[in-house]
């Protein structure tokens, strides 16, 4: 296994959780909260989305798929379309509703995008600079990895709570 097979089984993995976390919920289900503040199953896979679309396409020098594509008219959320979700406020998550078939989209042609982006990634690609706003400067290698395991966490969050909101509408 090379470095852009393994990327591409990393990603991979977070698009099967994404889709377990989403596949037949009800717009209403997914933006269910379980406490009035926590972040719903539609924010968190649109959050997780939208930072793999846009760090992906930082660090690759191409356009994100929210703008480029119209996902963001689509969504026609309230905020800024430069928004992931990062700092937002607890209305905010609130105010990100979405079918099924909507967030799964987005998320599917992200998740196309990454693989070919990632597709011809090499070991020595992986040590290129790709933000020198820290201190050290990011390379693609630990882009890419802070990516999947923010995904990774959002994805289980997502599982975790449709588990809740499952077991609420059989009680």
């Amino acid at each position: 296994m090379n470095s852009a097979a393994l990327l591409v089984d990393a990603f991979g993995r977070i698009r099967e959780v994404v889709r377990d976390a989403v596949e037949g919920l009800t717009e209403d289900e997914l933006a269910a909260r379980i406490d009035p503040d926590a972040n719903s199953v539609a924010w968190l896979v649109w959050h997780l989305t939208r930072i793999q679309d846009d760090h992906l396409a930082d660090a690759f020098d191409t356009e994100q798929l929210w703008a480029s594509d119209g996902w963001a008219a689509r969504f026609a959320l309230p905020f800024s379309r430069r928004a992931t979700g990062y700092g937002q406020t607890s209305a905010q998550v609130g105010e990100v509703r979405a079918s099924a078939e909507l967030l799964l989209g987005y998320h599917d042609a992200v998740h196309a995008r990454t693989v070919e982006l990632i597709g011809s990634v090499t070991n020595a690609d992986l040590g290129r600079i790709v933000d020198t706003a820290w201190d050290p400067p990011v390379t693609l290698g630990v882009r890419l990895v802070s990516v999947i395991a923010d995904d990774l966490q959002h994805a289980g969050q997502a599982a975790f709570v449709r588990g809740v909101v499952e077991r609420r509408a059989t009680s």
